[in-house]
């Protein structure tokens, strides 16, 4: 927010300089972003009047104008303006002047520009006639009627005065940067009040008048209907007739210029004035484009077209509210006016729109639209219902004083459910406890009541009503923070954050920490890969066409089509990286991934995407086979507590190769999946040699894992081994075969473990032998010979009933 210390100046007393300003300011809690000074590097730059003009003997855009700068002889000067003319006052830098901004045809100046007499085409000029920008002013803020000309000045200045002083140029603008929170700062006089309150001077607000000499009432020219009070708290209408568009005052637009906004007319920059005044947004209708005498606040239709002020079609959609008359759109609600509803020069009667407008539907439409305004700023942080009427007569106040017209008599004001004061308890010591300071109760209400509070003492209690303008004020905390910035951020005291807290992983940190501690352990290096990634990385591994796995969530603006959507799983990225260390000629790779997965809710479109971790292991080289990942895969899991997990083959998923692909299960819960990367996806990821991957869904690992630790003493009784070769059918997991094998052992069976798996000579086709090591031990008491045989004889009845196993012959 800009804010221009002479336009400050007309509401409240600063008699400090701009940096003390400056540093005050930033005290009591307004941040000051930087400070525009105008009038700076102006040298020997006067006031002339154009008394002569003429063609250029050798140049048809040039003229040889003849210019009074108060001396007995004019100075001839050539000018290449087209809006130069005779009878106007102009700025006239002269020989060895000075200027801050670019010369024309130039889009930036590093440092002052010296003007220097010289001959132009054969012509000898004394000096320059300049335009705004070349004094100083940026080119986004010279008044419409000569941005793409010389400056022509006011009249009534006396030719030879020095510029700066005759203009009043010398000034500053103090850009404050202004949180969302505080929509009343959005301001003039809002700042105003925060100036007042830390200056410690008072307030004054602009005087309105309005003679309303009109027999007819505002009424009799519009209707106001409100369809949708929930997107529209309030909407006021005023009256103008005969008016008159001209050129503003240059004190009005030098307020303008210096907040960094661009004249127009004088309706619109009352309009414009009104709303940096005041923070509230007005709009100016040209009656005659408003039909049936109606105004109605209502949305749109999906898909309905309109034209913008600034020319462009907008696509409207049901969510966006509109004004409408009683035919068509005029304007989208605090966000800009129609094309055809604009002040035009022959605009004769205006309705001045004051209205409130639900913050949440003016940011969407507004990102939606991609148009944001000074108007829909506002809107977007919340703006006071009450300062509608208010700013509507400030608006009608000011047209009368500048002779542009006549108000007509009363407003048209549609509030259906107007806003009570509220009052929030106040407790002073709690304050003082908060902020470490001792601030008597009188002072913190003078303080409350320097900011336009309204304060009552109710024993310990201040009873305090905010204005209205104060949007960010619920409850007592907020006056915390009041109450510490009007006592000084640089008066507090400084102190040591005191607690006996100490940082701690949550369960999920500490297994993950776990995780990677034991696969590090077991020599495997992490990896990080993008979470966006291309579509076509599931094309790559052999997913099919109907797989949650191509479940995607798409990105709005993707930086490109290989970054498009968010991963589902994270195999593709591990085989990406096997391929890039196998093509730079790395011999063997052990890696691991945890990270994030994306996928959509398919039952619940409307919900957010689930988020879920998901751990990958990947590993090549010679030496490392399934089993070297399986075990990897056994230890790991080991080490989270999930004992004796359960793998079963898989044939159908083709990202794996048939027959070497295992789901890893616990407790009836499938967990992952791992195997041997099918030779034709390893081809196509650039993979020269067998590589295995395994995928865990890492949520449910770590729901059933556990980091706590139980004490088992050594066993003090001697074990029994017993090793068993199984001739059964090829299709029988040595899984399932060793889950029979604990079931039937019992609590005496301490350990299964399958050793090898022979096909070949002495064993049929069709058939393979599993050979198990079985070890028995009782915790209480030495075990004998025909225990452990009446126990084991049942293993091989168990296995014999359920695969028709026998033992081999070896």
């Amino acid at each position: 927010m800009l804010v221009p210390i002479e336009w400050l100046k007309d509401y409240t007393e600063v008699n400090v300089t701009t940096e003390e300003f400056c540093e005050k300011m930033i005290m009591s809690g307004s941040n000051v972003e930087s400070v525009k000074l105008f009038g700076e590097g102006i040298e020997n730059v006067v006031v002339g009047k154009v008394i002569k003009k003429e063609k250029h003997p050798d140049a048809d855009k040039l003229s040889v104008c003849m210019v009074d700068v108060g001396e007995d002889e004019p100075l001839q000067i050539v000018c290449g303006a087209a809006n130069v003319a005779e009878g106007i006052n102009v700025a006239v830098a002269r020989d060895n002047s000075r200027i801050p901004g670019p010369l024309h045809g130039q889009t930036q100046n590093e440092g002052a520009t010296r003007i220097k007499k010289g001959k132009i085409r054969g012509v000898l000029s004394f000096g320059m006639i300049c335009s705004a920008q070349e004094l100083g002013f940026d080119d986004k803020v010279i008044p419409v009627a000569h941005k793409d000309g010389i400056w022509i000045l006011p009249e009534g200045l006396s030719p030879g005065a020095d510029i700066k002083e005759a203009m009043e140029l010398v000034s500053a603008a103090v850009d404050f940067e202004i949180t969302p929170n505080r929509s009343d700062c959005l301001s003039m006089i809002g700042m105003a009040r925060e100036s007042a309150a830390t200056l410690a001077s008072k307030l004054h607000y602009p005087e309105i008048k309005i003679s309303a000499a009109s027999d007819k009432e505002a009424k009799d020219y519009i209707d106001i209907s409100i369809n949708d009070p929930a997107l529209c708290k309030r909407y006021a209408a005023k009256i103008v007739t005969d008016i008159r568009i001209q050129q503003s005052p240059w004190w009005l637009q030098k307020r303008l210029m210096y907040a960094g906004m661009r004249p127009i007319n004088n309706i619109v920059d009352i309009t414009n004035f009104v709303m940096l005044e005041y923070g509230q947004p007005i709009h100016a209708f040209d009656i005659r484009q408003i039909e049936g005498k109606k105004i109605v606040v209502e949305t749109a239709s999906k898909g309905e077209k309109f034209f913008t002020l600034d020319g462009s079609e907008r696509i409207l959609d049901e969510t966006m509210l509109m004004i409408k008359d009683g035919m068509k759109n005029v304007a989208v609600a605090g966000v800009m006016g129609g094309l055809d509803s604009e002040i035009k020069d022959d605009t004769k009667t205006i309705l001045v729109e004051s209205a409130n407008f639900d913050p949440e539907s003016i940011r969407r439409t507004s990102k939606k639209l991609g148009l944001r305004t000074e108007a829909s700023s506002r809107f977007e942080k919340k703006v006071d219902p009450a300062l509608c009427i208010i700013c509507a007569e400030r608006v009608c106040s000011l047209i009368e004083m500048l002779g542009a017209g006549n108000v007509v008599k009363g407003e048209v004001d549609v509030y259906p459910s107007p806003e009570s004061p509220k009052k929030i308890d106040v407790r002073p010591a709690r304050i003082n406890h908060v902020l470490g300071v001792e601030i008597a109760a009188e002072e913190m209400a003078e303080m409350f009541e320097a900011l336009e509070m309204k304060v009552e003492r109710e024993g310990e209690i201040l009873r305090v009503m905010p204005p209205s303008v104060r949007r960010d004020l619920d409850s007592e905390v907020d006056f915390t923070e009041e109450a510490a910035r009007m006592y000084g951020y640089d008066r507090l005291p400084v102190t040591i954050p005191r607690g006996n807290s100490e940082a701690a992983l949550s369960r999920e940190e500490n297994l993950r920490k776990l995780t990677r501690d034991t696969l590090c352990a077991l020599g495997a290096n992490e990896i990080q890969t993008y979470s966006f990634v291309s579509p076509k990385s599931i094309d790559h591994i052999g997913i099919e066409e109907d797989s949650w796995e191509r479940n995607f969530v798409h990105l709005k603006n993707p930086l490109g089509e290989e970054n498009s959507v968010m991963r589902t799983i994270l195999t593709p990225g591990m085989l990406e990286v096997m391929g890039r260390n196998w093509s730079r000629k790395a011999e063997a790779l052990k890696c691991f991934e945890i990270g994030s997965t994306f996928g959509k809710d398919l039952i619940h479109e409307e919900t957010l995407p689930q988020e879920q971790d998901a751990l990958c292991i990947g590993l090549y080289g010679e030496g490392y086979d399934f089993f070297t990942l399986k075990g990897m895969v056994t230890e790991m899991l080991n080490v989270l507590k999930i004992k004796d997990p359960e793998f079963e083959a898989e044939n159908g998923y083709r990202v794996y190769h048939p027959g070497r692909c295992a789901r890893i299960s616990y407790k009836g819960e499938e967990l992952g999946i791992m195997g041997e990367i099918h030779p034709d996806v390893a081809e196509l990821m650039g993979i020269g040699q067998r590589c295995h991957v395994a995928e865990f869904m890492f949520d449910k690992v770590m729901k059933n894992a556990s980091t706590e630790v139980y004490y088992s003493p050594l066993p003090k009784y001697p074990a029994v081994a017993r090793d068993i070769a199984l001739l059964i059918k090829e299709d029988i997991p040595a899984g399932s075969v060793e889950k029979v094998i604990r079931e039937a052992g019992g609590s005496i069976l301490e350990s299964v473990k399958l050793f090898d798996v022979y096909r070949g000579k002495q064993v049929d086709n069709g058939m393979k032998s599993a050979a198990f090591a079985l070890t028995y031990r009782h915790p209480e008491k030495t075990l004998t010979d025909e225990e452990v045989t009446k126990i084991h004889e049942k293993v091989l009845a168990a296995l014999k009933e359920k695969f028709d196993a026998v033992l081999r012959d070896v």
